[in-house]
């Protein structure tokens, strides 16, 4: 089984740049690639597809159990001939302190899968040798099979980096990328722009599998790729093939908000419901008059806030969809979907911007981030996903905020190293529609789908 991991040292030292280069010429020399990414990442993943053709997966330790996890990765990986996992931050960057605590070093363990190694070269000598040595000693569990050193202008300067690294590392540096502007990917304030909105993307990503393939030993990467099959004791299909869960399913529909404004799910929620045999409706809030004949809608995250005078216009869909939130039609929103039920929208410099109407309230956009990281979300009452007590792990990652007199669904507890270090309430459920800046993988609590189903059968007697 061939499977690496591509990690850094920090954020910001080109992960994302090397994984799509490698995925390019992998793919250019016709491999079936399946791509991975460590996190709770929307944005990154849809680079992997457009790179690979191959829906990307998370792995996320913190919403998923290690054979969970094993369980995504092998079924997605089978039937390809390597698999390229992105990491998340630093190699061993989580939760807290632990280096252990939804890192990639620990998914790179769980996976049993190599490790290259970033590190960015600039202004660096023999002192490169330092920093390797600390990773490669810090958990010598972690695999590192290799290193690729960023921002190296000259074959004399990377020469000196190898040499030192190979002399007190004993670890094989595999080459380096140099600075280059015309391959540089452009961001905005959630990180980069999503692929289907990156300028002239396609050759920015030729360009980076060039330079990889003159200055990087991509031959040998795929050596070093070889590595222990994985097996995994999750068995999704007991849940799937449950007569009760099919029943649930049977005859239903869920139309999807999907296109520049709406992008942000975990490709497995929409897999699962494609499972136990409900039928997945893609539809767009920016450009399509109405909402599909469904029985629920599922509003995902995205950039709401770049589309706002687009969907503000598109007066028949925003009506549609207050039409079936007032007629009771189960609707389930994340993030982006909560900014665009409210009443209006306000950009940084005062703009409003007409929502849907269907909850009271509006959504603020900040200067500076307001949530980030992994929660645990615990219901107040019965709501569209859980029932009251529940607790439910999730992330939040928004440059907003929603102000509403409307009550609140959960309270939402932070941690950190076993201690809570922050908490607030969020979620406004409403008529049937449940509303909240948590972005949820369904594989945390499977109980998830059966509740939306339940009220979609509710509803429709």
């Amino acid at each position: 089984m061939k499977k690496i991991v591509i990690a850094g040292v920090s954020s910001g030292i080109g992960k994302t740049t090397v994984s799509l280069g490698l995925m390019k010429a992998l793919k250019n020399r016709n491999k079936r690639v399946q791509p991975f990414k460590v996190g709770p990442d929307y944005i990154d993943p849809m680079y992997h597809r457009f790179v690979t053709g191959e829906y990307s997966k998370n792995l996320d330790s913190y919403m998923l159990d290690d054979e969970q996890i094993k369980y995504v990765f092998k079924t997605a990986a089978e039937n390809k001939d390597i698999s390229v996992i992105e990491g998340v931050m630093g190699l061993y960057d989580g939760v807290g302190s632990d280096i252990n605590k939804c890192s990639t070093s620990n998914i790179s363990k769980l996976l049993k899968s190599p490790v290259i190694l970033i590190i960015n070269g600039q202004s660096l000598g023999a002192s490169a040798a330092a920093m390797v040595l600390g990773y490669k000693n810090l958990d010598k569990n972690v695999d590192i099979v290799g290193i690729i050193i960023n921002n190296v202008k000259t074959k004399r300067h990377y020469s000196i980096l190898k040499e030192a690294i190979e002399k007190y590392c004993a670890i094989e540096v595999l080459g380096y990328l140099p600075p280059c502007d015309e391959i540089k990917l452009e961001s905005r304030h959630l990180g980069l722009f999503p692929a289907d909105q990156a300028t002239d993307l396609e050759n920015k990503l030729d360009r980076v599998a060039e330079l990889m393939e003159e200055h990087i030993d991509i031959d040998r990467i795929i050596e070093l790729s070889e590595s222990e099959m994985i097996h995994s004791t999750f068995e999704l299909n007991m849940f799937y093939d449950d007569p009760e869960v099919r029943a649930l399913a049977r005859g239903k529909k869920v139309a999807i908000a999907y296109d520049q404004a709406f992008n942000f799910y975990y490709r497995d929620n929409i897999d699962l419901f494609k499972k136990i045999g409900v039928e997945v409706i893609e539809f767009s809030p920016l450009n399509d008059e109405r909402v599909p004949d469904a029985d629920f809608i599922y509003l995902g995250g995205g950039f709401p806030e770049i589309f706002a005078r687009e969907l503000e216009q598109n007066e028949s869909m925003k009506k549609s969809i207050r039409e079936q939130h007032e007629a009771g039609k189960p609707i389930y929103a994340e993030c982006g979907g909560l900014m665009y039920l409210g009443d209006y929208m306000l950009d940084t410099e005062g703009n409003r911007f007409e929502m849907v109407g269907a909850l009271d309230g509006y959504s603020q956009m900040t200067k500076s981030l307001k949530r980030f990281g992994y929660c645990v979300a615990t219901a107040k009452e019965d709501n569209l996903i859980s029932y009251r007590g529940q607790q439910i792990c999730g992330h939040e990652f928004h440059h907003s905020v929603f102000v509403s007199d409307e009550k609140t669904s959960f309270t939402v507890q932070k941690f950190s190293d076993g201690r809570i270090i922050d908490e607030w309430e969020g979620g406004y459920c409403k008529n049937n529609t449940l509303a909240t800046y948590l972005h949820i993988h369904f594989y945390n609590n499977l109980s998830i789908v059966c509740y939306i189903l339940s009220c979609v059968e509710k509803n429709k007697k």
